[in-house]
């Protein structure tokens, strides 16, 4: 059976943490883990993961929750942590604040990573996603969608598939932490670097066909927009090339004049 480390990192987070651990919570999939990565909360946070936890261990739904607070150096630092610690086949990041939209999702995701005898489980399952707002609404489908057939050069037009909604294989996101040199767009990074790694490793990026994530609005990269569009130019020019990442960017400018 496919195991899933769902990695939540919060910090002061109680207004919007709870809808989170519910939807863990109410997912019908056995094998998971829940590791909570806290960056020592001086609220209510870790009181209401411990609270979740306890309802967790007395549903008896095979979910085994972990939580660690201390001081850490910021979201990507938290993350790598989280990283270190999984023991799941895949990893997902699930903030506080986002969630799974449905309890079948596992369900979806795991029957995605299904491979024939002797064949590896694929590098990355990627899904699709919808835009909430703090309380839960729907607002929108997410304007960028994941095509058909990804590889690590797809995201040269953007993020296509969500962080929330891209599953990497655990021995392959051990050996690639993030860049905690970006402060704001080391999951664009990463992600491009799993998936590189999976094309040298030959292994597949497949598409669950599903919403998998519910994403909320107001995020890091929402919130200090200026700063996280400089950092997805750094990125794009360590992959992509300089001149490919300029004139695709003229292009982008361009579009929004014409629009």
């Amino acid at each position: 059976m496919i195991t899933f480390s769902v990695v939540t990192i919060t910090y002061n987070a109680e207004d919007v943490l709870q809808p989170t651990l519910d939807s863990v919570l109410m997912q019908d999939y056995v094998h998971v883990e829940h590791l909570i990565i806290d960056g020592a909360s001086t609220d209510n946070t870790v009181s209401i993961a411990e609270a979740y936890k306890r309802q967790s261990d007395e549903a008896e739904n095979g979910h085994v929750v972990k939580i660690k607070s201390e001081p850490d150096g910021g979201l990507y630092f938290a993350m790598n942590k989280g990283l270190q610690q999984a023991t799941g086949d895949y990893v997902v990041f699930l903030n506080a604040g986002d969630r799974f939209p449905a309890p079948e999702t596992l369900d979806k995701v795991a029957l995605a990573a299904e491979v024939g005898d002797g064949e590896e489980l694929p590098a990355v399952l990627f899904g699709d996603t919808d835009i909430i707002d703090s309380k839960g609404n729907f607002l929108c489908h997410r304007r960028l969608s994941p095509p058909e057939r990804l590889t690590w050069r797809s995201f040269r037009y953007g993020m296509l598939v969500c962080h929330q909604a891209f599953y990497a294989r655990t021995d392959i996101a051990k050996v690639l932490p993030y860049d905690t040199s970006f402060r704001y767009s080391a999951d664009v990074d990463w992600c491009i670097r799993v998936m590189k790694e999976g094309e040298h490793r030959h292994l597949l990026l497949r598409n669950i066909h599903a919403i998998v994530a519910d994403y909320m609005q107001e995020g890091q990269t929402t919130l200090h927009h200026k700063e996280s569009l400089q950092e997805r130019f750094e990125v794009m020019k360590r992959h992509y090339g300089l001149v490919h990442t300029l004139l695709l960017h003229a292009w982008f400018a361009l579009r929004s004049v014409i629009k």
